[in-house]
């Protein structure tokens, strides 16, 4: 009994001590001084432009060695922060589709890009290719007008359909 005592009276102490010992005044700082004081920042140019224009062209010239189908290049650098270019381009069966993928990652890795990921491969119906700032979407024609990615990221054709319509 005299053990649990003194440990209970030990804690008890310690939490006295804490209760009486002064605490040091804490500075708050003005946040909007700091950001009045800060210059403003002139609007970035398309990001990265130096580094993913031979990007594409590395992709464009796989596309092309591999004859790829209808093949579009979208700038979607406005439209969302996930990559700065979307490249669709279709195959004509699901070999052709891998190997196009494949062909885009080989000629990426030699010119010295690392490619962050492929996905769809196994299937060969849609591969996509996340190269950073380039995203690179090769499809089967039938897939490719089912999903209509290009109506999804291109504004300029939507606001055409729209039009039209």
């Amino acid at each position: 009994m005299v053990g649990k005592r003194a440990k209970t009276s030990r804690r008890a102490g310690s939490q006295a001590l804490k209760a009486q010992a002064p605490k040091a005044p804490v500075k708050k700082k003005n946040k909007s001084a700091a950001r009045k004081a800060a210059p403003r920042k002139a609007a970035a140019p398309p990001a990265n432009v130096q580094r993913i224009r031979p990007l594409v062209q590395v992709v464009e010239g796989a596309l092309d060695e591999m004859k790829a189908v209808n093949v579009r290049v979208l700038d979607v650098h406005k439209l969302t922060d996930i990559a700065d270019t979307m490249i669709i381009a279709s195959g004509n069966s699901d070999r052709h589709v891998r190997s196009i993928a494949d062909r885009i990652v080989e000629h990426a890795k030699k010119a010295g890009f690392r490619p962050m990921g492929v996905e769809g491969e196994r299937d060969g119906e849609w591969v996509l290719v996340d190269l950073q700032d380039v995203i690179v979407h090769i499809m089967l024609p039938r897939v490719r007008e089912f999903y209509r990615l290009e109506s999804l990221w291109d504004v300029s054709a939507a606001r055409r359909e729209a039009v039209s319509v």
